[in-house]
């Protein structure tokens, strides 16, 4: 592994440049632009040309049925793929691939490379925006692929893969009908990873763009004035950029946004940073929006509708036209962007490049962000309260019966904490130990121990009876833990969580190596850090950043 590509964690001082990543991704953080612009078109257009922009927009249902937010408010969740296909899996010409800089149709794929959510406030105050980084190490949910952790960009293309399988299996050969049905399942598993990631958020629409809009709108609105800390360059993305104010037209416009490193020079370059270089050119974007009459200009509007369609998918129950009255303020500068932190740079269990994270201060910071007081309902689908039933401090028959734990969950460190709650139970602590990832839970017991066996499995709230079992040994339960469950209120500490609160190691299920567990307390509030702090003031990757939505913000 090279020095040359990997940052290292710092405390507002630079250190020495490392390798971060093993191939070359390009990052698509600028489609807030895009939603915002296209929001805007229709604000300035007739009801026909409004008609011709949703005809031709791909539209999902992957949202039917989830959590919504309450008081007016809207979380949308812009999601940019890293595929050098349009929307509907074509090529993309030949000249595009050319200027982006970033290989041909057999590069790329489909993880989420970019994550933002827009949290557009019901009264009309300043709209929130906040990068998620790619490589966040989360907890994948309903394991797509049979992976249940993973970079958080990674659950879209997981699923998307496994849907195709099982759809081949099941004789669907038609090549529009797969690439649909198995989108699908990609944007539901990555809208629910984020959900899960932010602490359970509603998520009320979505918006998903691929690698071609970013271009083609720097295409229409080209030149545009950007502002850096420093010269710096790079020839593997084509940066050249000198200190200062300066116009840029689409193809610097992509290399401003991939930078992400400096051979020639002290900076240090982090996946975080091209976060903030990518909103700053968001701002400067919506400056020149703002500035030059573009919004009134018909045959820019129409080169921007054709983009949409040709680029972009919305979920089906998006109001274009009441989301564009909200977000018509936002070229105003009424919005401010936040880039989450993290931990530290580490590797999984495969030796990937990942950042960990803490999972109980990413929720405690998004919900400080989104202006939620703690304990208050953000979901208007919240849950029927049902009776809580007591909660025993026995198991009858357990006292000298041998429980063993078997995880099949996914959920790091699952089966030794298992181990340790339900021993307060009466069971003897027994083996705890990995499993395959498996859908369902099971309690199986041998000769002798069918009594706790049934106790325990009612207890859990497993549907199926415990099941005797001739592997296992007399005196002995055995309970095989699913994806599917939960500890029920009251027993343990928070095993039923989706992500782990145990100690890394405490089962064989941990990455070797790696510190994959999230603290159960978040620590004090977070203050932000100014994304445009240059020197030793600029921001590390620890940091919560934010950035305002006017002018032409100065970033590394």
């Amino acid at each position: 592994m090279s020095d040359a590509d990997r940052p290292g964690v710092r405390a507002r001082r630079p250190l020495p440049t490392t390798q971060r990543h093993k191939s070359p991704r390009v990052a698509l953080r600028v489609v807030v632009a895009l939603c915002a612009v296209a929001s805007l078109v229709i604000t300035g257009l007739a009801w026909a040309a409004y008609h011709n922009l949703t005809a031709g927009l791909i539209t999902s249902h992957a949202l039917f049925g989830g959590p919504t937010s309450s008081n007016g408010d809207q979380n949308i969740l812009i999601m940019g793929l890293d595929s050098r296909l349009d929307e509907k899996g074509n090529p993309l010409p030949q000249q595009m691939y050319d200027a982006l800089h970033a290989g041909d149709e057999s590069n790329g794929g489909y993880n989420a490379n970019v994550l933002i959510l827009l949290h557009v406030p019901g009264d009309g105050s300043k709209a929130t925006a906040i990068s998620i980084p790619r490589d966040d190490y989360v907890s994948l949910s309903g394991c797509p692929d049979g992976q249940c952790k993973g970079k958080i960009k990674q659950a879209y293309g997981l699923a998307v893969d496994q849907a195709r399988r099982t759809l081949s299996a099941q004789g669907v050969t038609d090549p529009q009908q797969l690439e649909q049905q198995s989108r699908e399942a990609g944007r539901k598993a990555e809208i629910a990873t984020v959900r899960q990631f932010l602490g359970d958020v509603p998520i009320d629409h979505f918006v998903e763009i691929t690698l071609a809009a970013f271009f083609q709108i720097a295409q229409v609105v080209q030149p545009i004035q950007v502002c850096l800390n420093e010269d710096t360059s790079d020839s593997y993305s084509g940066a050249n950029f000198h200190k200062g104010l300066q116009e840029i037209d689409a193809s610097q416009a992509m290399a401003f946004v991939r930078q992400r490193r400096d051979p020639n020079s002290d900076l240090n370059f982090t996946d975080l940073d091209r976060d903030r270089r990518q909103q700053a050119f968001i701002v400067s974007l919506a400056h020149k929006l703002q500035s030059s009459g573009t919004l009134t200009d018909p045959a820019q509007l129409t080169s921007i509708l054709d983009v949409a369609k040709q680029n972009m998918a919305v979920d089906s129950g998006l109001d274009l036209v009441s989301f564009a009255r909200k977000a018509s303020a936002l070229t105003s500068g009424n919005i401010t962007f936040f880039t989450l932190p993290i931990q530290r740079f580490g590797q999984d269990a495969n030796g990937e490049d990942v950042n960990i994270v803490n999972t109980a201060q990413i929720h405690a910071i998004v919900a400080q962000l989104l202006g939620v007081p703690e304990g208050t309902p953000t979901s208007t689908r919240t849950p029927t309260p049902s009776p809580t039933p007591p909660v025993p401090t026995s198991v009858a028959g357990a006292e000298g019966v041998v429980l063993d734990v078997v995880n099949g969950s996914g959920r790091n460190g699952l089966a030794g904490e298992l181990e340790a709650d339900l021993s307060a139970l009466g069971f003897t602590q027994g083996s705890a130990s990995t499993g395959a990832v498996r859908a369902g839970t099971a309690v199986d017991y041998g000769q002798g121990a069918e009594q706790p066996a049934q106790q325990l499995a009612k207890l859990l709230g497993i549907d199926a009876s415990a099941a005797p079992e001739s592997a296992v040994p007399a005196g002995t339960v055995r309970l095989t833990v699913g994806t599917d469950f939960g500890m029920p209120p009251g027993l343990g500490g928070d095993s039923g969580g989706d992500t782990v609160s145990g100690t890394a190691g405490s089962d064989s299920n941990d990455p070797v190596g790696t510190d994959s567990s999230d603290p159960s307390t978040a620590p004090s509030p977070v203050a932000p850090v100014s994304a445009t702090g240059s020197g030793d003031q600029a921001p590390g990757p620890t940091d919560l950043t934010q950035l305002g939505g006017t002018g032409i913000p100065c970033v590394k």
